[in-house]
């Protein structure tokens, strides 16, 4: 099967080891046909029944107590299961882009999905698993608004959304270790490292779409963020990440 055809079908099985699965037979020999269109059949995204509600309904846990480690856990896996559907979904969805934007964002779902599993693992180590807590729905919500448009995909989530991963690690990773959640702020440690080489192959290709397109990419990205409602960004920020992740300092400045 090639491979956006294949992403399609990971992208519609519900859990992460049909996921996991699917990914593993997938690398940079696998056919490719860049120029095909597809339908999006029923059932997209798949992932496996969890009870959605809006942010603000979360509620919170200290992280000093095993349940409101349980569930800063449980959020981190939440975004990494949508991530991986993200990345399989700017596969099948988009057409006729260079070859290696494919395979660029294959490795992403890769990755994300081996993050999913670290977590997912660390998850049941306090007794817990996947699915027994409610998550909200922003990054897949986003998704659905650029669905018609790959430059307004790669502006608003990895540029927006998952770049919002890179601020909130540090804070992230000092209250699973102040909490005595050590393995937990590794798998952090991990995770950053991954996302900034992922909001990198963001950052690349906005970019070279829009030389494509002959737009700016900063005044482009203002109008973007207005059209399809994207959250404003506030700080801190994780200047040292954002910028190996490839912002500029003009586009760092504007934060």
């Amino acid at each position: 099967m090639e491979l956006r055809e294949r992403a399609l079908e990971a992208l519609c099985h519900d859990t992460w080891q049909e996921k996991a699965d699917c990914l593993g037979a997938l690398g940079q020999k696998t056919a490719l046909d860049t120029a095909s269109i597809f339908s999006a059949p029923t059932g997209i995204p798949g992932r496996p029944p969890i009870k959605l509600v809006p942010p603000a309904q979360l509620g919170l846990r200290s992280v000093h107590t095993l349940e409101g480690r349980a569930v800063l856990i449980h959020a981190l896996a939440h975004i990494e299961f949508n991530a991986i559907n993200l990345a399989l979904d700017v596969i099948w969805r988009f057409a006729n882009m260079p070859d290696k934007f494919y395979y660029d964002w294959l490795r992403v779902a890769q990755e994300e999905c081996e993050h999913f599993g670290l977590l997912s693992q660390h998850l049941q180590t306090l007794g817990f698993q996947y699915g027994d807590f409610s998550g909200h729905d922003g990054l897949w919500e986003m998704a659905e608004r650029t669905q018609d448009d790959v430059l307004a995909r790669l502006a608003l989530v990895p540029r927006t959304l998952e770049a919002r991963g890179l601020d909130a690690s540090p804070a992230v990773r000092h209250k699973l270790a102040s909490g005595g959640d050590p393995a937990g702020a590794a798998i952090i440690d991990i995770i950053l490292r991954d996302e900034i080489g992922h909001v990198a192959i963001g950052n690349h290709w906005y970019r070279w779409l829009c030389t494509e397109r002959g737009l700016d990419p900063i005044k482009t990205y203002t109008e973007l963020a207005a059209t399809y409602r994207a959250p404003k960004l506030k700080g801190p920020f994780n200047i040292e990440a954002r910028l190996a992740a490839g912002f500029d300092p003009a586009e760092i400045a504007l934060l």
